[in-house]
């Protein structure tokens, strides 16, 4: 076995096979209810000889419905590489890597990260404080910068999916309309007003919104840039979790995902906000004419981002009080956001 199914097959064993440490007994224990939604996540603590105290396992989804979705968007075949390839070299705090794997059809995988319990985490069905809120704002404008137009052979390797790649308008039409569908009917988690004269257009419009979104300067997306994926440490520096949904296309999704999902502002709010990350790409070196169109791509990004609680609702049992309080929280958000930006236009 390479690939543990169950927690209970993540034995001193086999971790003594794969990553070589000399781990004497292990105890595992489920931390992701109500909060991992593409994957079962687990922290193992660890009796041996020069062993972490623990270290956190992830594993593909319980459910049916989220394991299906992330295999077919590639979601655990892109955290695998990510690991493996890509985070111990992040210009950003992030979990280290030690150890990834994803099965042939990327229907199975394990990632076994740095256990990085003890820093300040958020929920993100809480109100976030306006000084981190800046904070992700800058740290997020430093990974983008980083990556500005500098992405060559990430797609190939397996760490990221270009916006524009056949897979988004192959699966995301069936998958939000299954969802929107769940959430209609739902007695807790009903759209609000702005939102449903949104839903039954948004399918027809995801192309177009991707293909927005894919043209001009790219950069490396994190793609799930959200609080429930992020702590703090001791100096209050920004550590990111959660690498599924690296992309790469523009960076207006990152940032208008973070601010119509995470964050209770008005408009006057959201557009300070967006300034100050436009200020940090172009004291990072990005070029001011790569930035020109870049709010109307984020009215786009906007409303495609709709599709994360939507799309998440199918794997999610909504009678569960924290997987409502997310789905609804995240979609009292963005209805702020399809007045503001009116996304009504975007759809005509």
């Amino acid at each position: 076995m390479s690939i543990p199914k169950h927690p209970d097959d993540i034995t001193a064993e086999w971790l003594r096979d794969h990553l070589g440490w000399d781990v004497t007994h292990v105890e595992v224990h489920e931390i992701g209810a109500g909060i991992g939604v593409s994957s079962a996540v687990y922290r193992a603590r660890l009796t041996g000889t020069d062993v972490p105290a623990s270290v956190v396992v992830k594993l593909t989804a319980i459910d049916p419905a989220a394991a299906f979705t992330s295999t077919v968007l590639k979601m655990y075949r892109r955290e695998a590489v990510f690991f493996n390839d890509l985070a111990n070299h992040m210009p950003v705090r992030v979990p280290a890597g030690h150890y990834g794997e994803v099965s042939d059809d990327g229907a199975e995988f394990v990632v076994v990260m740095e256990d990085l319990s003890g820093n300040r985490m958020l929920d993100q069905t809480q109100v976030m404080a306006d000084a981190d809120a800046e904070r992700c704002i800058d740290t997020l404008a430093k990974w983008h910068a980083n990556w500005w137009n500098s992405v060559d052979g990430m797609c190939d390797s397996g760490v990221a999916v270009a916006l524009d790649d056949p897979i988004y308008p192959a699966m995301l039409p069936g998958l939000f309309d299954e969802g929107w569908a769940k959430l209609c009917s739902s007695a807790h988690c009903l759209p609000p007003d702005a939102l449903q004269p949104v839903g039954p257009k948004y399918a027809a419009a995801i192309e177009g919104l991707l293909q927005t979104l894919s043209s001009g300067a790219v950069t490396l997306l994190h793609g799930d840039f959200r609080t429930d994926n992020m702590m703090f440490d001791a100096d209050d520096n920004l550590i990111l979790m959660d690498f599924q949904l690296t992309g790469v296309g523009s960076a207006a999704y990152d940032i208008a995902y973070f601010i119509g999902s995470c964050l209770d502002v008005d408009a006057t709010g959201e557009r300070a906000l967006y300034d100050r990350w436009i200020a940090g790409l172009i004291a990072a070196g990005v070029p001011e004419a790569d930035l020109d169109d870049m709010w109307d791509k984020y009215r786009a990004a906007a409303l495609f981002c709709l599709v994360y609680p939507v799309v998440a609702s199918r794997g999610m049992d909504l009678e569960v009080p924290r997987e409502q309080a997310l789905v609804n929280v995240m979609m009292s958000r963005q209805a702020r956001g399809a007045v503001d930006l009116d996304w009504m236009a975007l759809l005509a």
